[in-house]
């Protein structure tokens, strides 16, 4: 009697799980993820966005349902979604409902799984016979550098940035190509100009973009041309 009451349990429990859902979960990235230099922290977070997109169909949890999720202490977990950002693991798009106009924003997941398989294929033997990872250096010179420019950007802003504010500097950096040095000095600018905001930001250095200025020497040229074009 016993066993069978056991036995119902676990089928209800089985049948429960069932209706629950399942999520799919790329494999590389379960067993793989500390050669990935992701962190737990940083992999479960992966995986409950994998989560909440497949089986709640909700693209764009908020941080507080992500740290209700996984435990975690409000305020903790922004700086991890910024270095995912960072890292290109994941990116922000916005998207307009052309009916409504309105606006929303989603995760989009495709750089984690491009990071998968630029890894799996950096494990294949090359024609000499040794990985590429063996002869290739990590890009760690530029991750350094966006890093800086997040740390510069908070001090300015007074506060954390947002995810989206992250992803615009990486843009700028990935995309766009702005010098470190340019995006300091456009950030400068906006400071002394009392506009502290990415828009104004964007537009100094699309305009700086436009004119072909990339230094700071051009930035000095530029603005003693624009002043004299004034008198």
């Amino acid at each position: 009697m016993a066993m069978n009451e056991s036995n119902n349990a676990w089928a209800k429990g089985i049948a429960f799980g069932m209706e629950a859902g399942t999520v799919n979960v790329p494999y590389p990235l379960l067993v793989h993820y500390r050669k990935l230099r992701l962190s737990d922290t940083e992999a479960m977070l992966l995986i409950q966005l994998l989560a909440f997109k497949q089986a709640e169909r909700n693209d764009f949890p908020s941080i507080g349902q992500l740290e209700s999720r996984m435990d975690m202490a409000p305020g903790t977990l922004a700086p991890v979604i910024r270095g995912l950002l960072k890292e290109g693991w994941i990116s922000i798009d916005e998207a307009v409902d052309e009916a409504t106009g309105i606006r929303s924003e989603h995760y989009n997941l495709s750089g984690m799984y491009k990071r998968l398989g630029e890894w799996l294929v950096a494990q294949q033997p090359n024609a000499s016979g040794r990985r590429t990872t063996e002869t290739d250096p990590a890009p760690e010179a530029q991750e350094e550098q966006e890093r800086n420019l997040f740390v510069i950007f908070e001090k300015e802003f007074a506060r954390p940035l947002s995810p989206m504010e992250c992803e615009t500097i990486s843009g700028w950096v990935d995309q766009d190509r702005y010098p470190e040095e340019l995006i300091r000095l456009a950030l400068k600018e906006a400071v002394f100009a009392g506009k502290v905001h990415f828009r104004y930001i964007d537009r100094i250095l699309l305009e700086w973009s436009r004119n072909r200025v990339r230094t700071a020497e051009d930035v000095k040229a530029y603005a003693q041309r624009f002043r004299g074009g004034m008198r």
